[in-house]
């Protein structure tokens, strides 16, 4: 990604387009305000594709090498936001992410999200989804990437990686709802509702879970955890009419065989979950677990533990036994592809 007071984008299937943002040092000063002190920065951008703007940010590590040292170019990740949020709640995460492991990592507000324009009606579906994905990964020129994805973003991630099984390094499942037992609502509210309102006794409860989830996102650092949701939030209120078919979308998807494949190709994949979550219920879990042939690792918090605890992802990494197996796979499988990678630029003469 180029860097400096002018950026211009050219992708296949949209004209190029000048884009005019303020230095890139007064970017990264602000993104430091929302994620702390650190030496590491989200630095946001957008690339526009079909005549529609979307926004993204990328860690702006750009010294960053491989395990194998210098020289070597760097594992990527790309860190894919749940419904009704959008990239820049997840700054402090991928902040905290690529200072501990060293790793690229990019933050996509999907169409509707975030400030992102939306789809059509017409439009959505959850590859057209992943689709976005992959056009911020080569607009920022990423290598094969880990695939992080949270509640929504989980099922975006799991069919990224479905079509993208050779750029795929790993996948990191989070509260996902690419399965369906998510949508199986047993509790208090279905049940009382259910027999005068049929249809709306599951969505009442989903409703019910979010607010309940709101408490856990105050724990911690409660200034800086609003000051990195709001802005989306924002965005989304703003465009929610138009963002309300990918909600009605999320409640047709069922990507069980789309993770059996990923599990039965060898990729390496961790499944995580809030022990406290009640919108992808424990039932979601133990369904994804199946399917993924991989135990569940239960973290403190509920469906958006994440976000109230950014140093929580980087934590699994560096310490559960599970995380780290994790990024031992991922390790091999990048140098593998490293060198697959070179020994084509061998024989091409590149």
């Amino acid at each position: 990604m180029a860097s400096g007071g002018d950026r211009s984008s050219e992708l296949a299937g949209g004209p190029a387009e000048r884009l005019v943002t303020r230095p890139l040092h007064l970017l990264a000063s602000q993104a430091r305000r929302l994620t702390g002190s650190s030496e590491i920065a989200m630095v946001p951008g957008f690339l526009r594709h079909g005549g529609r703007r979307l926004h993204f940010a990328v860690t702006d590590n750009e010294d960053a090498h491989g395990p194998d040292g210098p020289g070597s170019p760097p594992v990527w990740a790309v860190n894919i936001h749940g419904y009704f949020a959008g990239g820049g709640m997840y700054w402090r995460e991928s902040v905290r992410l690529a200072e501990r492991t060293g790793w690229r990592v990019v933050n996509p507000s999907l169409p509707g999200f975030g400030g992102s324009d939306p789809l059509g009606w017409d439009e959505v579906s959850m590859e057209t989804l992943a689709r976005q994905v992959g056009l911020v990964l080569a607009h920022v020129g990423a290598g094969p990437a880990v695939v992080m994805g949270h509640s929504m973003g989980g099922a975006v991630a799991v069919q990224y990686a479905y079509r993208n099984a050779g750029r795929t390094l790993g996948l990191i499942y989070r509260d996902g709802v690419a399965t369906p037992a998510w949508r199986d609502r047993s509790g208090v509210i279905p049940t009382l509702l259910t027999p005068f309102l049929p249809d709306m006794g599951p969505l009442v409860d989903m409703g019910a879970a979010v607010a309940m989830d709101l408490p856990d996102l105050l724990i911690g650092r409660l200034s800086a955890t609003v000051r990195s949701l709001l802005p989306d939030v924002r965005h989304n209120l703003r465009t929610m009419g138009r963002t309300a078919a990918v909600g009605s979308m999320l409640l047709t998807v069922d990507l069980r065989s789309e993770v059996r494949s990923l599990a039965a190709l060898g990729l390496p994949m961790l499944a995580e979950w809030g022990c406290f979550d009640r919108l992808a219920t424990g039932a979601t879990a133990a369904e994804f677990a199946s399917c993924a042939h991989v135990p569940v690792q239960w973290l403190p918090g509920g469906h958006s533990w994440m976000l109230a605890r950014p140093e929580g992802q980087a934590d699994v990494l560096a310490h559960l036994p599970a995380g780290r197996d994790f990024v031992t796979l991922v390790e091999e499988r990048w140098r593998r592809q490293v060198a697959t990678e070179r020994r084509l630029q061998a024989a091409t003469g590149a």
